[in-house]
């Protein structure tokens, strides 16, 4: 997946907005000015964190060693960071 795809799918919900409100490298997406997801987009393979519920979090990281992970400087309990990748 290329960053542009992953960009279209995430605007392409209702009332999103997006920037960068801790700087370059940190694309940020709320829904009703609450923060849903954060995009490395300064990093290659391009990673996604995710908000989630904590439960779904872990079962998660279980299904999808490879690539799905404590949410990366967010809080691991409710944060997954995806790595995107052929898995």
């Amino acid at each position: 997946m290329q960053p542009e795809d992953l960009y279209q799918r995430i605007e392409a919900f209702k009332g999103v907005t997006s920037g960068y409100p801790f700087g370059p490298g940190a694309l940020v997406y709320k829904a009703g000015g609450k923060m849903f997801a954060l995009v490395a987009d300064d990093v290659q393979p391009l990673r996604i964190s995710l908000k989630c519920d904590p439960d779904l979090a872990l079962e998660l990281r279980a299904l999808y060693p490879e690539s799905v992970s404590p949410g990366y400087h967010l809080s691991k309990r409710h944060w997954n960071t995806i790595e995107v990748n052929e898995t």
